[in-house]
């Protein structure tokens, strides 16, 4: 596998000189929007996200001596302005970084949580479980929020700048503004009428009352000042400080317009549980495929289990010889056993006893590989197994659906010369979030407790992400590094994408270690996500092509997914060189960019 993993490096160092595209020097003041390419390869360090201009802020620090943490957190600043309805202050996310000195790997759970006086009945009403549209735009779907803790404890921890300085370049970017483009357009299209609910929201995001027109620049002066304020006093202006009570006013008395007729319930959120927010310190997962070592991050999120349980399924098979057929099969069985086994096990380790270590054994995945058969498909719901007792092709537990998560977030992915590695994913829930912005702070609040389930998804069966005091929702989120066995990185990536994300992860992974394909190709390749339900969603490049037929002889159900997912990725290569990758399409495509191209 070693051998494979390093011709195909040297293929890729090869394309250098014919994709050496992408590293715009950072603009001194505002100028001609950064132009968007899908990879680039060089020296110094690369940036990979969804933004040209967010890429280019984190290009700015590592070309001013800053490393993959300062970066990081210097593109997620930025795309907090650019993608204000994927990512911002008001959000939370997880980060996982690769320290090259040590050759480790360390996370940072930077979950929203719920209030302290919050239970298990959070979103019930009259005893039944409120109306998910009724949730999402409101006071009671919004967590504490993670990010600013997130950058703070990456910063102190392994950075080698002060948070005002990595808040520069997007500081700038919100006086000055950014050009609109048309994911953006379409993204305020979509939330218009929940944007018009809210006067501060209206007033910032559908400037004159209209929407955004494409190639026009929008400027968020509020969020530059905001900024400036945590640049100056630290994150504790927002957990200690007048931000935090801004933010707090906002979520018990969300400001709605009263001619809108919509009623926005009420947070309980408190000057408390800002007080009490942690960013935790936590050692990720480990699972071994190919002999690589593949890293991730540990519940809160299932991310780091879900793919990690998933690759040990698929370990036993050879999907570099598999047909096309054969690998899709077998990749989409692997995701819907995994989804089941997540379903029951994980939620905040904090509340629940997840058996992350017996989930990612390589003896439990074998006992669940067995039920995938090459000419037949399971039925989802497919019930759980037991970690703890492994029992071979055990079909006797209690099936429940997977509950709905939210399919926004964004995701970014750094690296500097000195080899450190960052793959961070960011969030405030849904697209637009609750869409209820801080007035006069410039920036969005989570529905992120919306990712709770709101009831038991079959009451038969014991749900571990039901809400509590202080908890955190379980996510799907994935930041992934993979190593070598000399502890090197090979490859870092992640996606946004709610439940999606964990599919997008594990297909890229595979596409890339097992099918031979470039990043950027990897990247791109349409996709399927399976999620132990009835029916597989395909993009329209596999929903329209001869495979989805040859599938469905199998015994597969598809539906159509417009988009999943909006990958990005590092990659190592000889020479002290990284690939940066990113989107080709999707979303408008994404913005890869190096420090110093490669000639």
């Amino acid at each position: 596998m070693r051998r494979r993993v390093a011709r195909k490096l040297s293929v890729l160092a090869a394309l250098a000189a014919v994709v050496s595209v992408g590293a715009a020097a950072p603009p001194a003041a505002r100028g001609p929007a950064v132009e968007k390419v899908p990879v680039a390869v060089g020296y110094g360090g690369a940036v990979a996200s969804v933004d040209a201009d967010a890429s280019a802020a984190g290009i700015e620090v590592l070309r001013k001596g800053g490393n993959a943490v300062d970066a990081a957190v210097a593109t997620a600043a930025a795309l907090g302005v650019t993608e204000p309805y994927s990512s911002g202050i008001g959000g939370g996310g997880y980060f996982v970084y690769y320290d090259a000195k040590s050759r480790t790997v360390h996370t940072i759970d930077g979950r929203e949580t719920a209030p302290l006086t919050a239970d298990s009945g959070l979103f019930l009403e009259n005893g039944a479980p409120l109306a998910f549209a009724d949730a999402v735009s409101s006071g009671l779907g919004v967590g504490t929020p993670g990010t600013p803790a997130t950058w703070s404890t990456a910063l102190s921890r392994w950075g080698s700048e002060k948070l005002g300085t990595v808040l520069k370049p997007a500081e700038r970017i919100a006086r000055d503004g950014f050009t609109v483009d048309d994911t953006f357009r379409s993204q305020t299209a979509a939330n218009e009428t929940r944007f018009r609910y809210f006067p501060a929201t209206a007033k910032l995001f559908l400037p004159g009352g209209q929407l955004p027109v494409t190639g026009s620049t929008f400027k968020n002066p509020d969020l530059a000042r905001t900024y400036a304020e945590l640049g100056r006093k630290g994150v504790s202006a927002i957990y200690k400080g007048d931000l935090g009570e801004d933010i707090v006013d906002t979520v018990n008395n969300p400001p709605v317009d009263p001619g809108s007729g919509w009623k926005a319930r009420p947070g309980k959120l408190s000057a408390a549980d800002l007080a009490a927010y942690r960013a935790k310190l936590q050692a990720p997962t480990r699972t071994s495929y190919r002999g690589l070592g593949v890293y991730s991050i540990a519940p809160s999120s299932s991310g780091g289990t879900t793919v990690g349980e998933a690759l040990n399924i698929l370990e036993r098979t050879d999907l570099s010889k598999a047909s096309e057929v054969q690998y899709l099969h077998r990749y989409i069985e692997a995701s819907r056993i995994a989804f089941a086994d997540r379903g029951r096990w994980v939620g905040d380790p904090a509340f629940e006893d997840v058996p992350t270590k017996e989930l990612l054994s390589q003896k439990y995945a074998d006992s669940r590989a067995c039920l995938i058969k090459d000419d037949a498909v399971l039925t989802s719901p497919v019930a759980p197994g037991d970690p703890r007792h492994p029992a071979a092709c055990d079909t006797g537990g209690t099936a429940a659906p997977t509950t709905y998560e939210g399919e926004n977030t964004t995701h970014l992915t750094a690296a500097d010369k000195w080899g450190n590695v960052v793959s961070y994913t960011l969030t405030i829930e849904q697209t637009g979030g609750s869409a209820i912005t801080v007035p006069g702070r410039g920036f969005l609040l989570n529905n992120e407790l919306t990712d709770f389930s709101f009831a038991p998804a079959n009451p038969a069966v014991h749900d571990p992400n039901l809400p509590g005091p202080g908890k955190r929702p379980r996510s799907s989120i994935s930041p992934t590094i993979v190593l070598d066995g000399h502890n090197k990185p090979v490859v870092a990536l992640g996606s946004p994408g709610g439940a999606t994300i964990i599919t997008t992860v594990l297909q890229t992974l595979t596409e890339f270690v097992d099918r031979g394909l470039p990043l950027v190709d990897a990247i791109a390749a349409p996709r399927a996500s399976q999620r132990n339900a009835a029916q597989t969603e395909l993009e329209p490049g596999l929903y329209n092509s001869d495979l989805r037929t040859r599938l469905e002889k199998i015994g597969h159900s598809f539906r159509l997914n417009p988009e999943i997912g909006a990958a990005t990725g590092v990659q190592r290569l000889p020479g002290g060189k990284w690939l940066a990758a990113a989107e080709t399409v999707r979303r408008g495509g994404g913005s890869a960019q190096v420090v110093y191209p490669a000639s």
